[in-house]
């Protein structure tokens, strides 16, 4: 049914003794790996290869807890400034050698000292010089100053093998080595790179955490693509295992209706958002923004389009403790998409909106042409710009070269509110994709570094209803809809399940395979 790769019968064809098969699947993804350093990823893809070729101090299970990983157990200090992490005494990197407190140290001061990726989350509250091995097992974390969601952040603190990237370079922090070839303690390692068009990872059979039930995948090969008839070709000979969750609806359809696949559709966390550049005209007013809101057909996109379901916030109901349920649920009403746009300091004014999405993805090109006839309506001319992600992650680094509207998913990054908050909002993360409203705004930044702050549960829940509040009334976003993650699948393929974190429900070590032909 699906290409079972029996390497050793293909040598040995003639032998009567056949080598068990070798899983090998297709994994479709529409983004290019821009990394494999695991101290600089930043989006959907390079998460994906990081959770299979790196294990982190913890990872995160189905309901969004932190669970142990490389340590087996934590404790904090009674002042939440010193986190003291035991390690596994069975945990080794993919080389067979012991994962130790000085690999940890070693990981975590390489990801501060290169300050990219996920090192916005340490660099304000760790010192490098704070970071020690106690003894072979034990490691040592001392923050500058209170962080309450810290254990939350720890799955990101993924650990590389010390020994082994000081064999394969000489240069500081190892950068040429770590970029081309995988040097942790995951499941999985990099077998092969074609860059912008295939990534195959190959399983680590004596992977210290184990695999799960069944037969485990063996070999998973990332095919970069967004073209649907692409897809459904791999579909149809029998080599996809598992489609992107962006595909057309036409292709959804078209692979449920074969017989070896299914279609899951599973709630998330993640949000489809418009930024909207809030620091260039006309989005510098509130009321340009509030027109481009109202002008927007919710309930086509949600029912039509690309399914999901409302959202009347920056933050996703499945944060259910932070979740503030008093917010209405936005609405389409170009009567009051005029009336915004006659109080603007624009009205009158030809007003033309740039507007960017992903090329390539066939519903953020409809959801782009519905804005386009919609604010029409009211006066509004919208320019289309599609650019591929790469380019769009450039263009987010600074005001003047952010599109005015961009449609951009953003999930959780670690399973916590803040990810939602910091990532996107804060003054300090500015310059990136996430943050393309370039907010900036000190009552924002307030209300985030108090909840960063609290320890008490309740009280850092009311501030991140405040923040919810506050953000709706600036319109600095139109939110578009909660995720439900479609994904296409071979019905061999068992063991998926939604993680609350940015693809880490990607771990194949979790899936394993049910067919035997």
């Amino acid at each position: 049914m699906k290409r079972l790769l029996t390497t050793t019968a293909l040598a040995l064809a003639a032998s009567t003794t056949l080598a068990q098969a070798e899983v090998s699947i297709v994994v479709n993804a529409v983004q290019v790996f821009g990394t494999i350093d695991p101290a600089k990823i930043n989006d959907y893809t390079e998460y994906m290869a990081a959770v299979n070729m790196y294990d982190g101090l913890t990872t995160v299970d189905g309901s969004g807890a932190i669970v142990p990983q490389l340590a087996a157990s934590w404790t904090v200090s009674d002042d939440s400034l010193t986190y003291t992490f035991t390690l596994a005494d069975n945990a080794t990197f993919a080389d067979g050698s012991a994962v130790e407190a000085s690999d940890v140290v070693y990981s975590l001061q390489r990801l501060l000292a290169l300050n990219e990726g996920p090192s916005y989350l340490f660099t304000e509250v760790i010192d490098p010089a704070s970071v020690k091995a106690v003894d072979a097992k034990t490691v040592e974390i001392g923050l500058t100053k209170v962080f309450s969601p810290f254990v939350t952040t720890t799955p990101l603190i993924l650990v590389l093998n010390k020994d082994a990237v000081a064999t394969a370079s000489s240069a500081e922090w190892a950068e040429d080595a770590i970029g081309e070839a995988s040097f942790g303690a995951g499941p999985y390692s990099l077998s092969s790179w074609k860059r912008g068009s295939e990534m195959v990872i190959d399983r680590n059979d004596d992977y210290y955490g184990g695999f799960g039930e069944g037969t485990p995948i063996d070999q998973v090969r990332f095919v970069i693509t967004s073209d649907e008839a692409t897809v459904k070709s791999l579909a149809s000979s029998g080599q996809l295992g598992m489609s992107s969750d962006t595909q057309a609806n036409e292709t959804y359809e078209s692979l449920d209706a074969m017989d070896d696949y299914r279609v899951e559709t599973v709630p998330t966390a993640t949000n489809l958002y418009i930024k909207m550049n809030t620091k260039v005209a006309p989005l510098d007013d509130i009321h340009v923004r509030r027109a481009i809101q109202y002008a927007t057909d919710y309930d086509t996109i949600q029912s039509v389009i690309y399914p999901g379901t409302s959202l009347a916030g920056p933050l996703a109901d499945a944060f259910s403790d932070a979740y503030l349920d008093t917010l209405e649920a936005p609405v389409y009403d170009l009567a009051k998409a005029a009336e915004e746009l006659a109080q603007s300091k624009y009205a009158g004014q030809p007003i033309t909106i740039t507007h960017t999405y992903v090329a390539g993805l066939s519903f953020e090109e409809d959801i782009a042409l519905l804005m386009q006839a919609n604010l029409e309506q009211i006066g509004i001319t919208l320019d289309i710009r599609p650019e591929p992600w790469n380019r769009i992650t450039e263009l987010a680094a600074s005001p003047e070269t952010t599109p005015m509207t961009t449609q951009i998913f953003n999930g959780p990054s670690y399973p916590s509110p803040d990810s939602v908050f910091y990532v996107q909002y804060h003054s300090k993360s500015a310059g990136t994709w996430a943050s393309m409203e370039w907010l900036q705004d000190p009552e924002i930044d307030k209300l985030i570094d108090e909840s960063r702050a609290t320890i008490d549960v309740a009280g850092q829940n009311d501030l991140y209803k405040q923040l919810q509040s506050k953000l709706v009334e600036g319109a600095s976003d139109v939110y578009l809809l909660t995720d439900e993650k479609r994904i296409a699948m071979s019905t061999c393929l068992e063991g998926y399940h939604y993680i609350p974190m940015m693809s880490w429900d990607y771990n194949f070590s979790n899936m394993h395979w049910t067919c035997t032909e």
